[in-house]
């Protein structure tokens, strides 16, 4: 039996969207090989069509490219769509923290007043519309105090740029200043099976001050989504290629968590990695899962994870599966 999409809040903003979000990093194409944007904006139509509102991207991946073709994507959809960006990496000044390099372009961390309008500005123009409707520094910048960088949010949200604020990648004691700063509504960070680390530091935080949690990584860069055999080979600038994560072993151990979740997913008319998003959105404190897609099929996919309804014997059954198969995967 089919549900509708799950819908939450993100925070006490007001602004509401879909419990699945549509990551858009690998359509930037930056360390995923490369990019197509007709299938990337078929991807994008998909993932609307299917219930998806909430599309998730930031200037950094692709260097404005994947906003570039979410832009293009939403074009005479933007009414249907929870809108969210990034600010913080920057390539148009070297103030803040050099992070990386990009084709030889520095890349640094800034979260300064100016730096922020300007980005806004920016990813606005990208994005063709006139409002985000949850804004996210990307990474932290450490030189510059939280308090500056909430104050432009909360003046950008004023003047109706921006709808709801959020930080991504942050420790505890950034999130305890962000929190004193303003109101943060949600953050953004690496939320798995095999990456369970924020249950004991950021979620319990997150519940106390009713701030809520996009999980991005759900099936750990397509880890677990089941489509990952031990004989697959990636190619290119791909960032699994040589990763510890992806060790045979490591997909070995996760053919047998598949295997251990098959009933359970056949129950649910489902793919064992749609079961492994909906029980990742029925973990305490994870608000949205964000997952990506780089083609309509993907899209379609991702979409029925959040239309699934586990029950509590079926969490159960898959935390013990999860705890058996993946507890000493390495890296």
């Amino acid at each position: 039996m089919s549900h509708e999409m799950l819908v939450r809040e993100i925070g006490s903003s007001g602004v509401k969207g879909s419990a699945i979000g549509l990551g858009t990093w690998a359509i930037g194409g930056w360390m995923w090989g490369g990019t197509d944007e007709q299938r990337s904006i078929a991807a994008i139509h998909a993932s609307l069509d299917e219930g998806i509102s909430l599309v998730d991207t930031a200037p950094a991946y692709g260097m404005g490219l994947a906003e570039e073709i979410v832009g293009k994507a939403i074009r005479g959809r933007r009414d249907k769509v929870v809108l969210a960006t990034k600010c913080g990496l920057v390539w148009h000044t070297s103030q803040g923290n050099h992070f990386f390099d990009y084709d030889g372009q520095p890349v640094h961390r800034h979260l300064g007043r100016d730096s922020i309008i300007h980005e806004l500005d920016q990813s606005l123009k990208r994005l063709g519309t006139d409002y985000i409707d949850h804004y996210i520094t990307h990474w932290q910048d450490p030189t510059t105090p939280i308090a500056e960088t909430m104050a432009t949010l909360e003046d950008l949200k004023r003047q109706g740029k921006i709808r709801s604020m959020g930080a991504s990648n942050l420790t505890l004691d950034e999130f305890e200043a962000y929190v004193a700063a303003g109101s943060l509504d949600a953050v953004q960070e690496e939320y798995s099976m095999i990456r369970r680390g924020i249950e004991t530091t950021l979620l319990p935080a997150c519940a106390a001050h009713g701030v809520s949690t996009l999980s991005y990584s759900s099936l750990a860069l397509g880890l677990l989504s089941g489509g990952i055999g031990p004989e697959r080979v990636f190619e290119g600038d791909d960032q699994r290629k040589g990763n510890p994560r992806f060790s045979i072993a490591n997909r070995e151990k996760v053919a047998q968590l598949m295997r251990g979740i098959g009933p359970i997913a056949e129950a649910h008319r489902a793919t064992p990695g749609q079961i492994v998003i909906a029980w990742t959105l029925q973990q305490p404190g994870i608000t949205f899962s964000l997952c990506g897609a780089r083609n309509p099929d993907q899209a379609r996919e991702n979409a029925k994870a959040g239309r699934i309804r586990l029950s509590a014997a079926d969490i159960h059954k898959i935390s013990e599966a999860a705890t058996r198969h993946l507890t000493d995967l390495d890296a």
